[in-house]
């Protein structure tokens, strides 16, 4: 952990920006998970659905919420892929923590998801066939 809390705080203006953008899409997806942002998100909806017959099932009366969710769906896409590549991130590291405190762990795994797509299916191949082979013990162990 010490090494986490050393990292240098940089105050170039990238950073910063960088620093800011996190701390909105940690925000946004942490308040948009919530019930209440669906409650909104409905409620949205029925006033537009009762405006309706106000505006006469216009053109404009549909583009409005045509606009808005486009553009909502438009940032939210944004917001998840951050938060999508933060919980991939802390989750390989977590797992690479793992590997190297496990004695006799390949190390080799420590890097994985950088590997070509071929190179991944034949290891996949390869801990399928380890694990059929494990289960197959398994059963003769029992039986």
């Amino acid at each position: 952990m010490s090494e986490v809390s050393s990292l240098p705080d940089d105050d170039d203006p990238v950073s910063r920006l960088r620093q800011i953008f996190d701390t909105l899409a940690k925000r946004g997806s942490a308040l948009s998970g919530r019930p209440v942002a669906f409650v909104l998100a409905v409620l949205v909806i029925l006033v537009w659905l009762v405006t309706g017959p106000v505006f006469g099932f216009n053109d404009t009366w549909q583009l409005v919420i045509n606009t808005g969710t486009t553009i909502v769906t438009f940032l939210m896409v944004f917001l998840i892929q951050n938060s999508q590549n933060r919980d991939t991130v802390a989750l390989h590291l977590k797992i690479d923590e793992l590997i190297m405190a496990t004695a006799g762990a390949d190390d080799r795994l420590l890097d994985l998801e950088e590997l070509d797509d071929r190179v991944l299916e034949r290891k996949q191949a390869l801990f399928e066939k380890r694990a059929e082979a494990a289960r197959e013990e398994a059963v003769r162990a029992r039986g």
